[in-house]
């Protein structure tokens, strides 16, 4: 294989995940969380808390959280576990 300078990261490139800065400093994951936050507040709001609906969109909202941070931990990129 010839070596490409192309090819390398430069130093100065910022990483789409950093390597072990912890799930909670990714963008995503604040995304989720701000997701989780509305959802919940949403649901408890508008549609009635011992429902089927209320349960599932509020479960759906969590699990996109923890999606996030298990696929972080899988990956290695960050230390630690939940």
């Amino acid at each position: 294989m010839v070596d490409n300078p192309q090819n390398k990261r430069s130093a100065e490139t910022p990483q789409l995940i950093p390597p072990h800065g912890g799930y909670r400093d990714l963008q995503s994951y604040q995304m989720a969380e701000i997701v989780y936050d509305a959802t919940v507040a949403f649901c408890n709001r508008f549609i009635f808390r011992r429902s089927h609906t209320h349960d599932q969109m509020v479960q759906a909202a969590r699990s996109g959280k923890q999606n996030i941070a298990e696929g972080c931990m899988a990956s290695g990129t960050c230390s630690g576990w939940l």
